[in-house]
């Protein structure tokens, strides 16, 4: 009895480099979910691309070290799961993929690769987890994989209708992000003593941490004693960006995370362009309200007043008045919009965006 006969799926993930973002960290729950299903899971990988031959002597003559690619931290660390790099920075091709029931583009780059590849690899499905159309990359290539002849699965609801009425795909199939409520928990609380605001930092500038910086130094003039906490994976290049006042943790735990966001009465997202924005969601599961510009999924889950503030993009102003509205609230007032945030993401689980996305993909292999 081979595997099909069992119900089970041979699938493959064609990803980019993997990472600490938050489209790795999507990626690898579900790989690990499908594997611990009973599929068999391969992820397939190109390794970061090589440094320059150019700016390793500039860091030569600048620090007298020459500089080695590290391998680096992702989400797939210690899953168990069968992922094969390649030896170089490269189109993954024919050779470097098994043949499967399904195989799995999850970035425009890896969409063109997953297009070429001979129909042995599977039934060919495309994962979107943002419209990727960035300056850094060449915008009409990213365009064209989107009319691409591969099967897509979405997060979002904004995508799905993009898909539709930009690149004439209706048969598209969403699901949803969610949230681990075991790692990302709060019980219910006060307004701490001192206000206290989160952010995430990240260094690209579509996530907006110039405006958030912006806004959080008007808002330390409105509250002398404002504490501010931020974390990301990567440190500025310069700390001196972030003002003595903000408390910055690189690379936190995973349980630490959880910790911060339950310390924040409000957390703050300024991104210019979101595919969903999982920061917003798990922050709500810890209580914290949510004040966002009108990007991802945030755009489609917060009522302004009711579990945060929405506001334009590049408005700082508008964060300012919203994140004042959260702080200026009493108590009673604070922990209404705090449970409403709750109760926002109360629903979500994993464990049903994984069924769904099993069932898609047994569907696009029919």
């Amino acid at each position: 009895m081979d595997d099909n006969d069992l119900g089970r799926l041979r699938i493959t993930f064609v990803s980019p480099p993997v990472s600490m973002s938050g489209g790795i960290k999507v990626m690898a729950i579900y790989a690990k979910m499908l594997a611990e299903l009973g599929h068999r899971v391969v992820v397939v990988s190109p390794p970061a691309a090589s440094i320059p031959l150019r700016q390793k002597f500039k860091s030569l003559l600048k620090h007298q070290v020459w500089p080695v690619r590290k391998l680096p931290v992702s989400h797939f660390d210690g899953l168990g799961l069968d992922h094969r790099v390649l030896s170089n920075y490269r189109a993954v091709a024919d050779q470097d993929v098994p043949d499967a029931d399904v195989v799995i583009a999850t970035w425009w780059e890896t969409a063109e690769w997953v297009n070429a590849l001979n129909v042995s690899k599977g039934a060919k499905v495309y994962f979107i987890q943002g419209h990727e159309i960035f300056d850094f990359v060449p915008r009409e290539r990213c365009r064209a994989t989107y009319r691409l002849p591969l099967h897509k699965i979405v997060i979002a609801k904004w995508l799905a209708e993009l898909m539709r009425d930009e690149y004439g795909d209706a048969d598209v199939d969403l699901v949803p992000n969610s949230v681990d409520h075991q790692q990302f928990f709060a019980a219910q609380r006060s307004k701490q003593a001192r206000p206290t605001l989160g952010f995430l930092y990240h260094k690209a500038a579509l996530k907006g941490v110039d405006v958030t910086l912006a806004a959080v130094a008007a808002l330390r003039e409105k509250y002398p004693n404002l504490r501010v906490l931020c974390f990301g994976s990567h440190a500025p290049d310069n700390l001196t960006i972030f003002a003595d006042y903000i408390e910055f943790e690189q690379s936190p735990a995973q349980n630490k995370i959880c910790d911060i966001y339950g310390q924040c009465d409000v957390w703050v997202s300024a991104s210019r362009s979101e595919g969903f924005n999982l920061p917003a969601m798990e922050a709500m599961a810890c209580r914290a309200p949510v004040v966002s510009t009108k990007t991802g999924w945030p755009e489609e889950a917060i009522t302004n007043g009711v579990n945060g503030y929405l506001v334009e993009v590049d408005d700082v102003a508008g964060l300012v008045a919203g994140v004042s509205r959260v702080l200026d609230l009493d108590d009673v007032a604070w922990r209404e919009i705090s449970q409403a945030a709750f109760l926002t993401v109360a629903d979500s689980s994993w464990a049903k965006s994984g069924a769904q996305f099993e069932a898609v993909l047994r569907r696009a292999c029919q």
